[in-house]
């Protein structure tokens, strides 16, 4: 009980730093919507005794179910993700720019991500020089024991493969793709009006 605490509030943590637009976007669906596309991040077999949070209005995390296998799943700008105690506690430690624990974690993003900066841990929106990369649906493995997988470094990583996410910083992980990206829908522009 006192892991799943700990973890909570780092989620709230988490949360509470995430992008407001992004959670007031994600303000238009009920709870159990809410539940539903947070616990698509995670396989089944774990998404079916997850915990899940999701930031009120005010700010204030608040749990919508109670899960009992120590992963939390949310809604995190706008990423579903499934993560365990340990990769909690490695987010907070990130969003706070504190030294991440010594600990081995696994967080399931399995809907993919809306990409990040491949060498920023810090950075908000892609640059010309950030390296942003969209990865599809993956894992990732946090701390010391992802270093020693053997993955490519690359700033510009083929996200289809496995690669090192943050390299050389203190906050380097593994992203292990399990499935090819979904092609974003493309938006046909509508024809113009004949003009006689």
């Amino acid at each position: 009980m006192q892991t799943l605490k700990a973890g909570l509030a780092i989620a709230a943590t988490l949360i509470a730093i995430v992008n407001v637009a992004a959670a007031q976007k994600k303000a238009g669906l009920s709870d159990a919507q809410y539940t539903a596309k947070a616990l698509s991040a995670a396989p089944p077999s774990i998404a079916k005794d997850a915990t899940v949070v999701r930031m009120d209005t005010d700010g204030k995390m608040k749990t919508l179910r109670e899960g009992n296998n120590g992963y939390t799943c949310m809604i995190a700008a706008g990423n579903k993700m499934c993560a365990d105690a340990n990769s909690m506690e490695f987010f907070g430690a990130w969003m706070n720019h504190q030294t991440p624990p010594d600990k081995l974690g696994l967080t399931y993003m399995l809907a993919g991500d809306d990409g990040a900066s491949n060498t920023d841990p810090n950075a908000t929106g892609k640059s010309a020089d950030n390296h942003w990369v969209v990865t599809g649906p993956h894992i990732m493995v946090v701390g010391p024991g992802s270093k020693s997988l053997g993955l490519t470094e690359a700033p510009d990583a083929d996200p289809t493969k496995p690669y090192m996410m943050w390299a050389g910083t203190p906050y380097e992980h593994a992203m292990i793709p399990v499935a090819a990206p979904k092609p974003k829908a493309k938006t046909v522009p509508m024809a113009k009006p004949e003009t006689k």
